[in-house]
């Protein structure tokens, strides 16, 4: 048996992701015992920094990477040594039209976007719509994004809240798919706006379940302004501020313990049993937050029926190069194109394909993917020679890749996929992606890719969903379901505070936040 400080804990927490810690932080701060649980060897979960090549002073966003849902009032209520930097481009969509190489750049001014749009698709036209759509949307965020970190609206209250009848329709009530076809005409702009529906999520544009919709929701409300925004010091810096911010207010946070079962009846302080390299162990709690996804608390409740499963679709790859690819399209500064969104294959018809491909059980033969450079932004990350030099960290997240397609051969499914990949990257540029790769103190390309059935191994998401399940609405689905913050459990004092509960996915510590205001009374 491990000692702790306290014979029984006010709160424990199970997972020290940054969910994990953002309730530990809070609850500490209230004068309460908490005691966070952690299997690996060290705090973060999927939001951590890490140098994954060898003899090589780049310390990389691993898995998640960019900063959208986390609210400005966490960072303030916990005084958190954090910061983001805003992108100056948004995107750039390489497209060869007629031969000749070209591309939409969103960014860079208002004018500069409105001439690219017109030059892309031959008018005025596109853009007019591109500022009608995306106003519509902003206007949403501003008044959706703050009930976040309030207790849960039903959904005529969010209804009434955002007061757009045509708003309201286009993505909570049809598929997105309308909308997009509705504001849009050229397949390409279709498509950049239909990648956000797509993060992670593996639909349709006119996917009947709307799961599009909810993925699109989450990505144009982030800070009330749909920025997806740079962390200073790479996605590492937010968890070890948020671990230092807990550890501060009085928290105890114990890494290398594994949590096996949690026994309670609801009522009587519940009992958590982990292991360690060298036995088992037992702590009590009053109350049991769950950083991890609801299937997995279903098995440590030990539920004969636990959630049914789920499954991620998508490819992480992550690259180190000791410069920037050149482009075909030389009309663009590749520090430009890379250091927004740099979208491959995303044509509204190529995800389409993409998808129906995969929904067959086959890789997709054109791979749609995206890529931003994080060192462009923000070069802190890489050691000081590195940046002399010139080096340059690419992160690419691919679509449309269920964990199905990896269950009989994930190595092999994941090389050729990776192959393919590149290739469609390669087919922009000037000069093949992996004449730029950077090599490791082995001699090796500095390049790794990750799988759902890896980040399944290696981070315990289920079927490598990265937000455990499919995202929620940001709303009350039914009357006391999940409570009055969307924590709630069968049992009253065990809280899900993982990406998995109401208003969960990304890195956002909203779950945390919550399930934190639920156990003070809020």
């Amino acid at each position: 048996m491990t000692s702790f400080g306290h014979d029984v804990y006010d709160d424990v927490i199970v997972g020290g992701g940054h969910n994990g810690l953002v309730a530990a932080a809070y609850l500490a701060r209230a004068g309460r015992s908490v005691l966070v649980l952690e299997r690996l060897g060290n705090t973060g979960g999927a939001a951590i920094s890490t140098r994954p090549f060898v003899g090589v002073d780049a310390r990389l966003s691993r898995y998640s990477y960019l900063v959208s849902l986390l609210p400005a009032k966490i960072v303030r209520d916990l005084g958190l040594n954090f910061a983001v930097r805003k992108r100056t481009v948004s995107s750039y969509t390489p497209v060869e039209r007629d031969g000749r190489p070209g591309g939409l750049l969103v960014g860079g001014g208002e004018a500069r976007t409105r001439e690219s749009f017109a030059r892309l698709t031959g008018s005025e036209r596109e853009y007019e719509s591109w500022r009608a759509f995306y106003g519509r949307t902003g206007r949403l965020a501003q008044k959706v994004f703050p009930t976040l970190t309030e207790p849960l609206p039903t959904r005529a209250e969010l209804r009434a809240r955002i007061d757009d009848e045509t708003a309201w329709r286009m993505l909570f009530e049809e598929p997105l798919g309308r909308a997009v076809e509705e504001h849009f005409a050229d397949d390409l702009v279709r498509g950049v706006v239909l990648t956000d529906a797509l993060i992670g999520t593996f639909a349709d544009a006119h996917d009947a379940s709307l799961a599009q919709n909810r993925c699109f929701l989450y990505h144009v409300i982030g800070g009330g302004t749909g920025d997806w925004d740079v962390p200073v010091g790479g996605m590492g810096a937010l968890t070890d501020a948020l671990a230092a911010a807990a550890r501060a207010a009085g928290a105890e946070i114990a890494t290398g313990r594994e949590v096996l079962r949690i026994e309670t009846d609801g009522r009587a302080p519940a009992e958590v049993t982990f292991r360690t390299a060298t036995g088992e162990g037992r702590v009590v709690g009053r109350t049991v937050l769950v950083n991890a996804s609801p299937r997995a608390l279903g098995e440590l409740l030990g539920e004969t029926e636990p959630a049914p499963p789920v499954e991620g679709a998508q490819l992480k790859v992550n690259m180190l190069l000791r410069r920037l690819p050149r482009l075909r399209d030389t009309s663009v500064d590749p520090r430009e194109a890379f250091g927004g969104t740099f979208h491959i294959a995303e044509g509204y018809a190529e995800l389409a394909r993409a998808y129906a491909e995969a929904a067959t059980g086959e890789l997709p033969s054109v791979p749609p993917s995206e890529i931003y450079c994080h060192s462009l932004t923000d070069p802190s990350i890489l050691g000081p020679e590195l940046v002399a030099q010139g080096y340059q960290t690419l992160t690419l997240f691919g679509l449309h890749t269920p964990a199905r397609l990896f269950e009989k051969d994930n190595q092999g499914a994941r090389e050729v996929l990776l192959t393919g990949t590149l290739a469609q990257l390669d087919a922009h540029l000037a000069e093949p992606i992996t004449d730029c790769l950077a090599f490791d103190a082995d001699g090796r390309p500095c390049i790794e890719a990750k799988t759902p059935l890896d980040l399944e191994r290696e981070l315990r998401l289920p079927g490598g969903h990265i937000f455990h399940r499919d995202l929620s609405w940001p709303y009350a689905e039914d009357q006391g379901a999940a409570g009055r913050w969307g924590v709630g459990t069968p049992y009253a004092n065990v809280l899900l505070c993982g990406a998995g509960a109401v208003r969960g996915g990304g890195v956002s510590g909203v779950p945390g936040h919550n399930a934190a205001m639920a156990v003070l009374g809020h």
